[in-house]
């Protein structure tokens, strides 16, 4: 593997950290490395772009920079024609090592094949990355990985600017205009990738890119998706869509009754979404004043296909929290389960309360990433500084307010008809349901007119389906397959 430094990357960081004794970080400079990799059992070469773009304001002054990761292939021609990919991660305050080291990138974490830790800590090629059909660049958001807001003679920037829905589409939308035009891409057929609240981010960059920007968008992938038209709304929808999440999780645990149990899991779980949308959802419309007989059948059946006992239920009047249901279904056995990947098991205080008392698999999940993702950075990408790299950044308050995310996927797919969208999501995902990514899919455009441009793929883990080495591989599969169906093939954009 060859590694080289542009003289002019050399030059702006000697003279920085000259004159600087503070801790800040470049505002603007790259860093080059040459390498190659084993992708499907062919040899590919790769250039990556490691480092720090502005974020300009009306007037044209930085007033922050940006951390990314810029993986293009070499060995092809016409590589300026190559599919791009923008891949976010989501939080918001989340960086971009999750798929960065995980899933899409050309390196994976040292972990075993459930996605649990390995020491000693590390990464190594990832023989299934879709590097081979796209280039990729990972994007960290203002204070994520190294990103951070900046002084300008004097003046720091207020957060709210960037921490906000509309606020983190609009500047992150003009700062992909700029790396566009930087890295000469104009030409590429373009796609976005979002995780978790990445979902909410890449919905709102669909429109403004094509409206703000007129940068017009191949596809859009959405992992794991936030939509917060649904989480944290509450309400009879919203409670109810848990349920076949509840069930996929039971399964797994095996709390399930023998007649569900002996099913396989995708051939047991139509059966609760059947239950959910016709009678689930009715049931908690009514509130206080459903029947005793009624609120008796639909306990009894939610019983069967959570793992919980009807009693929980009725107590909880059938509108059973997702913590509850973490720290209850393994009660009896001394254990919770995680909230973003149900299969990972906890251990808390005490066995009475109403939700765990920490996320097991969050915190297996920092166990590896943090010292990968250190280390990869400086040893392989040679982007070196003394900036804390931030997993999770200080982003709050975040502004909710006036969500139309939805709404803007909607609009862009119907102006450009080469946009398809691709849904995926872990069966075990109890933050991020996979039902709920089914529902916000259904809702996107409720005149079905563009239904055959979704697609939805489920994998048996949870939140971050692709650290399950068997959901690894079909999951890049699936999207090189996505590639492929939107590939214009020459056909003109029109209805």
């Amino acid at each position: 593997m060859k590694k080289s430094l542009s003289y002019l990357t050399i030059s702006l960081l000697i003279s920085f950290y000259s004159i600087a004794q503070n801790r800040e970080i470049p505002i603007d400079t790259i860093v080059v490395t040459n390498h190659s990799t084993t992708i499907k059992g062919k040899n590919v070469s790769y250039q990556a772009q490691t480092g720090m773009q502005p974020v300009w304001n009306q007037e044209g002054k930085a007033v922050a920079t940006l951390f990314y990761t810029y993986y293009k292939r070499t060995d092809i021609k016409k590589g300026s024609e190559r599919p791009l990919i923008f891949s976010f991660n989501g939080g918001p305050g989340s960086a971009s090592a999750w798929m960065h080291l995980a899933y899409t990138g050309p390196k994976i974490l040292n972990i075993d094949t459930e996605g649990y830790p390995l020491q000693p800590y590390g990464y190594r090629s990832n023989p299934n990355s879709i590097i081979d059909v796209a280039d990729i660049v990972f994007i960290n958001p203002v204070n994520t990985g190294y990103s951070r807001i900046i002084e300008n003679e004097g003046k720091k920037e207020e957060g709210k600017t960037f921490f906000g829905i509309n606020e983190d589409v609009k500047y992150l939308a003009e700062w992909l205009n700029t790396f566009v035009s930087r890295k000469k891409r104009w030409e590429s057929p373009k796609y976005l990738i979002g995780e978790s609240y990445g979902g909410t981010r890449v919905m709102g960059l669909s429109a403004a890119l094509q409206e703000r920007q007129w940068m017009y968008i191949n596809g859009v992938i959405m992992v794991s998706p936030a939509d917060y038209k649904v989480i944290r709304v509450g309400g009879p929808v919203s409670s109810a869509l848990n349920l076949p999440y509840y069930a996929a999780a039971a399964w797994f645990h095996k709390k399930l009754k023998p007649a569900l149990q002996q099913k396989d899991l995708t051939d047991m779980l139509p059966e609760v979404e059947h239950f959910t949308i016709n009678k689930l959802i009715p049931a908690l419309a009514k509130g206080g004043f459903i029947s005793a007989e009624e609120k008796s059948i639909i306990a009894s059946k939610m019983a069967d296909y959570s793992g919980l006992s009807e009693k929980s239920i009725i107590n909880n009047n059938l509108d059973v929290p997702t913590g509850f249901f973490w720290k209850d279904l393994l009660r009896d056995e001394g254990k919770t389960i995680g909230r973003l990947d149900s299969r990972y098991l906890g251990i808390d205080r005490k066995d009475a309360g109403i939700r765990p008392d920490y996320s097991p698999e969050l915190t297996s999940w920092l166990h590896s990433f943090t010292p990968a993702i250190n280390h990869y950075i400086q040893k392989e990408l040679n982007f070196e500084t003394d900036i804390k790299y931030n997993m999770f950044g200080p982003v709050r308050p975040w502004n909710n307010e006036n969500d139309n995310t939805r709404e803007d996927l909607r609009r862009a797919m119907a102006e450009n008809p080469y946009m398809k969208v691709l849904f995926q999501s872990g069966y075990y995902d109890g933050a991020t349901t996979y039902f709920n990514a089914k529902y916000t899919m259904w809702q996107v455009d409720p005149s079905g007119k563009m239904k055959d441009r979704f697609y939805f793929e489920g994998y048996r883990s949870g939140h971050m389906m692709y650290l399950r080495n068997e959901d690894l591989i079909k999951a890049n599969e699936d999207i090189r397959e996505f590639i492929k169906n939107t590939a214009s093939n020459g056909e003109p954009a029109k209805y």
